[in-house]
């Protein structure tokens, strides 16, 4: 996904120095023009370094580009969403990031999820959340905010129950066999999970262990509304909302919905697995 930021950053670069060329400007002349230092201009060109929005409209002035200073922005703009760093995301703390994520969930009206090695946060449970929160302080060295950062977490779930707001998971039966923060803890969770699929704004599949796949299982993600997909790996967190790539991540959540089960099917591999674990815990 890094290299996907990348590579738009250094296509982006190839736009400015297009339109240097086009302008029939070298290097140093565009820099005389702009105020921009002559190193500067180079690193911009390769995408080595990203330009400030006054960097664009300087640029497209010089190179008589004026009419496309707004759309050059704006996707710079997009790209800049692309990639976000786990270590800078959280250096405000746990609570600051899950808080600032409930305004997007709030104003979702369909949010799609599919998931493979845990559940979806908005279905978390109190004690899972606090897992996932421990797990997260301990591998990034942050402060201890975790109580705080899970109240920011589970405040989303009141959406759940609002009737303005409709939910699709998909999950791999996988995320069920991770266990965080114990067994008592994810026989709770299973036990929300089960009672959350009953929900008229909820649609909860789950992909059978056993299914024949149409598509393999990969990374999570998240398509809020036909807006913007977010999915998100150890090293960070990627985001677009570029049309045709939400439209192919759409198509890619359709193709794995095909593959879950519904309804009494799905409550029934949460039940089995539910089983499974109950017994761990009298044999331990």
């Amino acid at each position: 996904m890094s290299d996907e930021a990348e590579l738009a950053r250094q296509a982006f670069g190839e736009r400015l120095r297009n339109l240097r060329k086009d302008a029939r400007l070298k290097g140093r002349e565009l820099a005389e023009l702009t105020g921009l230092h002559p190193t500067k201009v180079s690193r911009l060109e390769h995408g080595r370094q990203n330009p400030s929005e006054n960097d664009i409209r300087v640029w497209c002035i010089a190179c008589r580009a004026e009419t496309q200073i707004p759309e050059l922005i704006a996707t710079y703009r997009d790209i800049a969403l692309m990639w976000e760093h786990n270590r800078t995301k959280l250096r405000g703390g746990m609570k600051r990031v899950q808080a600032q994520g409930t305004p997007l969930y709030e104003s979702t009206k369909l949010l799609r999820a599919y998931e493979s090695i845990c559940p979806p946060g908005i279905l978390q449970t109190p004690g899972y959340v606090r897992a996932v929160m421990q797990a997260t302080a301990d591998l990034y060295e942050l402060p201890d905010d975790i109580e705080e950062a899970t109240a920011a977490r589970l405040e989303r779930q009141r959406l759940l129950y609002s009737g303005r707001h409709r939910y699709s998971f998909v999950l791999e039966y996988g995320a069920l066999n991770i266990i965080m923060g114990g067994v008592d803890t994810m026989i709770e969770q299973l036990d929300f999970l089960e009672s959350a699929a009953r929900l008229p704004s909820v649609a909860l599949g789950i992909i059978p262990a056993n299914a024949v796949r149409r598509l393999w299982g990969g990374e999570g993600f998240y398509i809020f509304d036909d807006a913007m997909v977010r999915t998100e790996t150890f090293i960070g967190r990627i985001r677009t909302v570029e049309p045709q790539e939400v439209a192919f991540m759409a198509r890619v959540f359709r193709t794995l919905q095909s593959q879950a089960v519904y309804g009494e099917q799905a409550r029934k591999l949460i039940a089995v697995r539910r089983a499974e674990l109950v017994q761990l815990r009298e044999s331990s």
